[in-house]
Parts: structure tokens; C-alpha cells; sequence
């Protein structure tokens, strides 16, 4: 009789452990979901940026293409300037923060 209200015990200790080893993987799986939707809105994100300064880029070797250009066809001679001054613009402020993240 002892042995089997000690088995008892052990019996509801254990069903205990499970339900809250369940809730724990519940839990978790809606972390991953979540994680794995940020992760995702995030690569997107990097890829337009990707986007955005080949763009960038592409229109930077055009405008000094036609800056040189004009530079051999004018016969006047413009003292050189540099790209950051040219474009008075730089690439550091305006990413990750803006992000959209999920709600958790």
C-alpha cells in the first residue's frame, strides 16, 4: 500500500513535469514562429537595400561617367572635386532601425 501511494506521488510529479514541459515547447514554438517571421521581414529588408545601393552605385559611375565627359569636351578645365562633396550624402544613418519588427 505504501509502495503504491509512493508510485502515486511519483505518478502526479511526473504528469506535472510533462504539462509544464508541454506549455515550455508551446511556448517555444510560437517564439520560432515569430523569430522566423522577423527573420524573414529582415532579409527582405537587406535585400532591397542590396538593391538600393547597386542602384545607387550604377547611378554614381553614370554622373561621373558624363562629369568626365564633359570634362574632355569643355575647354575650360574645372578643378576636381571630391565624390563626398559632390554628393553631400552618406550611406549611414538610414537602415536597421527603421526595421518593421513583429510584436512579441
Amino acid at each position: 500500500v505504501e509502495k503504491n501511494l509512493k508510485l502515486e506521488e511519483k505518478i502526479t510529479m511526473l504528469q506535472q513535469q510533462n504539462e509544464e514541459l508541454r506549455a515550455r515547447i508551446e511556448q517555444n514554438t510560437v517564439i520560432t514562429r515569430q523569430l522566423s517571421e522577423e527573420n524573414a521581414n529582415l532579409q527582405e529588408y537587406v535585400e532591397k537595400e542590396v538593391e538600393e545601393k547597386k542602384k545607387l552605385s550604377r547611378t554614381n559611375e553614370e554622373l561621373l561617367w558624363k562629369l568626365q565627359e564633359g570634362d574632355a569636351m569643355s575647354p575650360i578645365k574645372l578643378p576636381p572635386t571630391s565624390s563626398t562633396s559632390f554628393y553631400g550624402c552618406s550611406s549611414g544613418n538610414s537602415s536597421p532601425a527603421k526595421v518593421r519588427t513583429l510584436r512579441r
